[in-house]
């Protein structure tokens, strides 16, 4: 593509100042031909269905109608869909790659703020900062200036389920600490895990051995409640469960019985429902430390997003391939 392609935004309108703010936006604008008023939220009204007939390119992000074969043949000229954040599996359906489309994703800049989180998840969990937190707000009273056994980060375990983009990234943020990651995925081999620098443990002998694990693992039929009861007693007392992937790879009920013993401490970015009832017991459990779905991309983070895809829009207009594609096969394994 040499001169700029037709494009059209299909995603939730109120995110695409957010996620393109006026530097992002001039560079995506200065590789694609794009309407930055014309937003599709839905692929029904007149304006929306002639930009989609010219529509070589589609500036996609959360919100975005489901590409089926209808949409599709209403876009006889596309070629490529650049999605503006992580997973694309809730609106890109098999058609689109069986029809020779590109699909190319920012998820890799979404895995940076999540991994990032998780981090610092890891290195409070270790000092026991969301414990201590909880005491001293409870009775008002402050164990003073003494050494606190049992607690800090000097050569604990942290196990990573899933070397996904996002798992990763924590193994990477985590080699200037002292600590001892290990790593479980059924699709890495030992060398592999061994270019990561770490060791590769099957999930229960992880499970028994980590002092922290932390989930970064897709959800698919195999990883419903990957994190069951039976994973859960396998935990050594006093561990930490961070999960920051989907809330389904956990089962909760399980896991309230087992926050209840007082044994196991959870940190909960993802729960399942999302978000929970307002009567779910992990609101009041004190070893329940749970946030709303904020980890990934959020507030100035959103630009690394649009600036992903403005980059994409680049490679595709000089004739050269996406950097960060999906395929068909690959969508299976991946978020």
């Amino acid at each position: 593509m040499t001169q700029r392609p037709q494009a059209l935004f299909a995603m939730t309108a109120e995110n695409v100042p957010q996620v393109f703010p006026p530097e992002v936006m001039a560079r995506l604008r200065a590789a694609v031909d794009i309407d930055p008023a014309l937003v599709a939220e839905d692929f029904t009204g007149p304006r929306v269905r002639e930009a989609l007939a010219r529509a070589e390119i589609l500036i996609t992000g959360w919100g975005c109608p489901r590409l089926d074969t209808a949409v599709l043949d209403a876009a006889p000229r596309l070629r490529a869909v650049l999605h503006a954040a992580g997973s694309v599996k809730g609106f890109a359906t098999p058609e689109v790659w069986r029809r020779g489309i590109t699909v190319s994703t920012a998820a890799a800049a979404n895995a940076l703020p999540v991994a990032e989180y998780t981090l610092a998840m890891i290195l409070l969990a270790g000092k026991d900062v969301l414990g201590a937190r909880e005491r001293l707000r409870t009775t008002r009273v402050s164990p003073g200036w003494g050494v606190v056994p049992g607690i800090g980060n000097h050569g604990r375990r942290v196990g990573v389920i899933g070397a996904s983009r996002i798992g990763r990234r924590v193994l990477d943020l985590l080699r200037p600490f002292d600590l001892r990651p290990a790593l479980t995925d059924p699709y890495v081999d030992e060398a592999t895990a061994a270019a990561l620098g770490v060791p590769l443990l099957p999930l229960d002998d992880l499970l028994r051995t980590s002092d922290i694990v932390t989930v970064h693992a897709p959800e698919t039929p195999e990883t419903h409640h990957l994190i069951g009861r039976r994973e859960l007693a396998l935990m050594p007392d006093g561990a930490v469960l961070i999960n920051t992937a989907r809330g389904a790879l956990v089962d909760h009920d399980a896991l309230a019985g087992e926050l209840r013993t007082g044994r196991l401490t959870a940190i909960l970015d993802v729960t399942d429902p999302e978000p929970l009832p307002a009567d779910s017991p992990l609101y009041d459990l004190p070893n329940a430390f749970i946030t709303p779905h904020l980890a990934g991309s959020q507030g100035n983070e959103l630009a690394r997003l649009g600036s992903t895809v403005a980059q994409e829009a680049e490679r595709l207009r000089a004739g050269r391939e996406p950097a960060h594609a999906v395929s068909l096969a690959e969508l299976e394994r991946v978020a």
